[in-house]
């Protein structure tokens, strides 16, 4: 069953609250997401299986622990995802980027799939979902089953901030799937905007309106 993990290591607390801030700039709210990402990474991979494996320090041999063969693929939903993804990468500098691009069809409501690459060899990897607001979930649940669709069985949700609705969305869909926030919001608005929020985590990333 899939749980809700709120990171809320004082680090990425006190990030966040520079990110929601409306009079932080685009430059300083890109570094911020990239460096919460990067701690919301080391959580998330707390997780993650070790063998052991024999080197030689300068002074004697030694038996030590490395990560064991699981393979992560990150896969951020364009384009407010890609804001999160170097931040992992940095930490995580083995794992493969795959890219899913959705939208609602305005007649049907039914998701379009605009562009969407990823690994070849999505069904043997640890694969980490990721997109900074979890409003109303649509666009996640959307992506998490068109990775199903495509043979992915084990998948994790990685967002800043999510809203109860969305929270409750992917629950009732995607029992299966993890959910990382850093921070759990009160509600939707009239509009589906997180309250309270950062506004819009796309527009902010790349300074558009």
């Amino acid at each position: 069953m899939g749980n809700v993990h709120v990171l809320d290591h004082p680090l990425i607390q006190h990030k966040l609250s520079y990110i929601r801030d409306k009079n932080t700039g685009t430059k300083e709210f890109r570094e911020l997401v990239d460096e919460v990402a990067m701690l919301m990474a080391f959580e998330i991979t707390r997780d993650l299986p070790l063998e052991e494996t024999t080197i030689e320090t300068p002074v004697t041999t030694m038996k030590t622990k490395v990560l064991a063969g699981k393979k992560i693929g990150l896969i951020p939903i364009l384009r407010a995802g890609l804001g999160m993804t170097d931040g992992m990468v940095k930490l995580i500098p083995a794992a493969k980027v795959g890219h899913v691009g959705l939208y609602r069809d305005p007649e049907t409501l039914k998701p379009v799939e605009y562009y969407i690459k990823l690994p070849s060899d999505i069904h043997e990897r640890e694969l980490i979902v990721i997109d900074p607001m979890l409003a109303t979930g649509g666009s996640a649940s959307d992506a998490i089953e068109s990775l199903k669709k495509r043979g992915a069985k084990n998948i994790r949700l990685m967002c800043l901030i999510g809203a109860p609705e969305g929270v409750e969305k992917i629950k009732n869909e995607h029992p299966d799937v993890d959910i990382y926030l850093a921070a759990l919001d009160e509600k939707l608005d009239e509009h589906a905007y997180i309250v309270p929020g950062l506004g819009d985590a796309g527009d902010r990333l790349f300074g558009t309106k």
